[in-house]
């Protein structure tokens, strides 16, 4: 069972919750309110860092002139190695994350990780402790995972806040993406005054990573790319996987009801696809890279014709993923709501086909996905006063998120098993699914990862004990051994889809 702790906070939590969609309901929308919010005035916002400081650098971009759709890029500091040497090591658990050498690893505690039902199709030995850390539903292709490096080879340098930067990546394109004006005595500045201290590589030198898109969850209504907690955990999934995690700040419900949420995530995925096309035009034009004091370099108006933009004359190519995104190599991750996201994404991605080169979607990872259904499941009756999203609160904000004439829990949005939904499952990606033992949508998820099963699509289940939902994104729960767990056990998964075929390792 869960803590006295978890449990008394899931009460107080539920009680705001509800108080506040209640209050979401009653209160008039504006339906034809397309520009939408991507957060609430009461979340949390962790502000983006363009340095290393902690490992990862991070930076927004407002992509949509016309919504408010908007992401975060995080880049680990993996990045900084150099292109032609392999991906480093896979740390040890003593030091993923940040976690010093010597300190006690509560992760590998009995029943703190998931349990495995089920023979994986892997001829290696069993580790001895296997049984206490999952449980997964059918069997997983076995795959072998990259082996990558503790060796950053970055270049960096300490400013006099005692932050650091990296020095000799520049690019001539990042001057309009992150610029602040800064008083002169910090640094060397341009003619007007304008001075960037975060990270600006060099587009034909880069070290090429996976990408990640990241949809949150918050049940449609709240949540956003940039909150303390997904800050959190994309930082953490950008470490422990080498990848570059692009977090999706999607519209919330109820100013911007369905489809908008799912369209921003198809908008996404399109616009990174622009990105990678965008940047080879950029290198096939000669467009060179100059240093100015050591930083990003100004934009001259004589060289524009030298320079990709849009119609606006201002959306340029963005510098982090021309330098260090390999879109061949595309993750879906999606939490709770974000879920659905991920998977209509990714299905859309197999419809579009090679419309959306070079953006190629390897795998996704649905974590205790927001799936419902008309006929209530076993779990659905047993669990639906469950731990901080039960069953009414979930009705609620499906309430807020659908529009009033197409209100069904058989909806496409809401149910992955419903006929004629295409494309045919068998051409889905491979697709791990994260469920907890104390959710009421449980059942749902499993029976829809059985359904890709059977047509040969990989597709384990893994069921993590006395867990309760989103017990590895919600924010008093992040630091806890089993959200570290469920981590390092997805790093290791997806691996098996991302690693370059030589420097594989096996589990």
């Amino acid at each position: 069972m869960p803590s006295v702790t978890v449990k008394l906070y899931s009460v107080f939590f539920k009680l705001l919750l509800k108080h506040r969609l209640q209050n979401r309901i009653q209160s008039p929308s504006n339906d034809s309110q397309t520009f939408g919010i991507v957060s609430r005035s009461e979340e949390s916002v962790a502000p983006a860092n363009p340095t290393f400081l902690d490992g990862v650098a991070t930076k927004d971009i407002h992509i949509d002139p016309f919504t408010s759709l908007s992401i975060r890029i995080f880049l680990p500091e993996a990045a900084l190695a150099p292109p032609d040497l392999p991906d480093r090591p896979n740390r040890s658990l003593d030091t993923k994350a940040g976690r010093s050498p010597g300190d006690k690893d509560d992760s590998a505690a009995p029943d703190s990780r998931r349990h495995s039902l089920g023979i994986p199709k892997s001829s290696g030995t069993i580790p001895e402790n296997a049984l206490s850390r999952r449980n997964s539903f059918g069997s997983s292709t076995n795959g072998n995972h990259h082996n990558q490096s503790n060796n950053s080879n970055s270049s960096l340098t300490s400013n006099q806040n005692g932050s650091y930067r990296a020095v000799g990546f520049t690019n001539d394109l990042e001057g309009l993406n992150l610029r602040s004006s800064l008083p002169a005595d910090l640094g060397s500045s341009n003619s007007n005054g304008l001075l960037y201290r975060g990270y600006a590589p060099t587009i034909n030198k880069g070290r090429k990573l996976p990408v990640m898109v990241q949809f949150h969850g918050g049940g449609w209504v709240s949540g956003s790319a940039d909150s303390v907690a997904n800050d959190f955990f994309c930082r953490r999934m950008a470490k422990l996987l080498d990848v570059v995690v692009v977090a999706v700040g999607y519209r919330l419900a109820p100013e911007s009801k369905y489809p908008a949420a799912f369209e921003d995530g198809v908008k996404v995925l399109t616009w990174l696809a622009k990105q990678a096309n965008l940047a080879e035009c950029s290198k096939s034009m000669g467009t060179g890279n100059k240093r100015v004091a050591g930083v990003g370099s100004e934009f001259k108006k004589s060289e524009m014709h030298r320079h990709i933009v849009d119609t606006f004359g201002a959306h340029m190519v963005e510098p982090w993923l021309a330098a260090h995104a390999d879109l061949t190599r595309c993750i879906l991750l999606g939490v709770s709501c974000g879920a659905n996201i991920a998977d209509y994404v990714a299905r859309k991605a197999v419809e579009a086909g090679k419309l959306m080169d070079p953006v190629k979607v390897v795998a996704q990872v649905l974590m205790y996905p927001f799936f419902m259904g008309s006929v209530s499941t076993h779990s659905e009756i047993r669990l639906a006063n469950s731990y901080f999203y039960d069953k009414s609160m979930c009705l609620l904000a499906w309430k807020l998120f659908l529009p009033e004439e197409e209100f069904s829990m058989d909806h496409p949005a809401a149910n992955p098993l419903i006929p004629d939904r295409g494309p045919p499952l068998k051409l889905m990606p491979p697709t791990l699914t994260v469920i907890a033992e104390h959710d009421w949508m449980r059942d749902r998820a499993i029976a829809y990862s059985e359904e890709l099963r059977k047509v040969n699509v990989d597709a384990p289940v893994y069921d993590y004990k006395d867990a309760v939902h989103e017990f590895a994104t919600l924010d008093v729960l992040l630091k806890a051994p089993q959200a570290q767990a469920c981590a390092e056990d997805i790093a290791i998964w997806v691996k098996k889809y991302t690693s370059f075929r030589g420097h594989e390792f096996s589990y």
